[in-house]
């Protein structure tokens, strides 16, 4: 009977001398060192010894007219579609301070390339920068950096910061901005009353020249008629023709009484003698105002139509003086006009860079993004083993 057999046993993985010295010697945390600890050094180096200091200056503004006659209800409704009349004047003054414009106007008054420019910043903030060349659209760039306005809805306030890399340069750019604001808006003003007191000047100068028109026609025919009113010799005529029409009736009714009483008197002839000038006289007064070429009647109806056109072009200047009056009027009572609420301040320290809010931020959110790539990296080699 043969004993049991024995099996040599190799020892475990663990065990293994040369697998215990390789796994206690130290790990490099590459990943942690890469994501992490590089980013958030490279960060504070900058933050802590490159990043020049940022002088802000803040500036508030309003931007509206000493009248205004939208109904409480329309003002708001226009508000809530973006159509209010305060936020679209102050957003004219927005696109002005970050516009090319500025750019123009600034060059006249402060050196702007010097300011951006300040050999003391560092090169990634200075004026040009990789992405600006030295040019007016770099510098137009430039200014979108340095210069910001935003709008409070609620107060109708809008708000103008400027940063610089010095508190005086802040505050000198804030000011001339305000005042080239103030420019803008003093140019609209001058715009609108021009075009509307314009307009109703030349409404007035065409009504003026049609009643002077319609007054030389009707002195023209009043000359070549040899009448003031045509009217009233029409009127004499025909009163006149009533009279005599009256005393015609008289004279025939006689005659009918002298010829039924006393049919041979000698009166019969004489009354229709009488009779028969009353008669003839009666057809020239008619003649006179109507029934041929000379007569009143075609007269009358060109003075009538002389008159009342003259009549419509008085009613037209009337009515384009008080619109004249009006436009003036309006002109002054709507004018814009910016309001500084508050004026520029001279900054007295640094606002930004916020050093080492911004050194956390990277250091937060590398080790975030360290933390996602290892759970990925596990969940992924878990997904392969299995």
């Amino acid at each position: 009977m043969s004993g049991p057999s024995v099996k040599r046993i190799a020892p475990l993985p663990h065990d293994d001398p040369t697998i215990k010295a390789d796994r206690s010697a130290p790990q490099i945390p590459w990943g942690f060192l890469t994501v992490v600890v590089a980013p958030t050094v490279v960060c504070a180096i900058y933050y802590l010894f490159v990043a020049s200091p940022i002088y802000v200056s803040e500036s508030k503004f309003i931007v509206r007219s000493p009248e205004r006659r939208e109904s409480a209800s329309l003002g708001l409704a226009l508000q809530g579609v973006g159509l209010g009349g305060g936020q679209s004047d102050s957003f004219a003054v927005h696109e002005y301070v970050v516009s090319r414009d500025a750019v123009r106007d600034l060059l006249k008054s402060v050196p702007l390339r010097q300011v951006f420019g300040n050999k003391n910043a560092d090169i990634l903030v200075r004026y040009p920068n990789w992405q600006e060349a030295r040019t007016n659209e770099g510098l137009h760039h430039a200014l979108q950096r340095f210069v910001s306005v935003g709008y409070d809805g609620t107060t109708g306030i809008s708000t103008l910061k400027v940063r610089a890399f010095s508190p005086r340069d802040a505050w000198v750019l804030n000011n001339a901005l305000l005042s080239g604001g103030e420019n803008l808006v003093n140019d609209l003003n001058e715009r609108s009353t021009q075009d509307a007191v314009r307009n109703a000047e030349r409404a007035v100068s065409d009504a003026r020249t049609l009643a002077t028109s319609a007054q030389n026609k009707l002195t023209s025919f009043r000359n070549s008629s040899g009448f003031i009113d045509p009217e009233l010799p029409a009127k004499e005529s025909s009163s006149l023709i009533v009279d005599i029409l009256g005393a015609l009736s008289r004279l025939k009714a006689e005659r009918e009484q002298l010829a039924t009483s006393a049919p041979q008197s000698p009166q019969i002839p004489e009354l229709d003698l009488r009779i028969a000038a009353y008669e003839r006289q009666i057809s020239v007064e008619r003649a006179k105002i109507a029934g041929n070429a000379s007569s009143l009647a075609p007269q009358v109806g060109v003075y009538q139509d002389l008159v009342l056109e003259r009549e419509r072009a008085d009613t037209l200047l009337n009515q384009a003086t008080a619109n004249l009056a009006i436009a003036q009027q309006d002109s002054y009572r709507k004018n814009l006009y910016l309001q500084r609420v508050v004026n520029p301040n001279m900054p007295d320290e640094p606002s930004l860079p916020r050093r080492w809010i911004n050194i956390l931020t990277v250091l937060f959110s590398s080790i975030l993004a360290y933390g996602a790539g290892r759970l990925l990296w596990a969940a992924f080699k878990e997904h392969k083993q299995g």
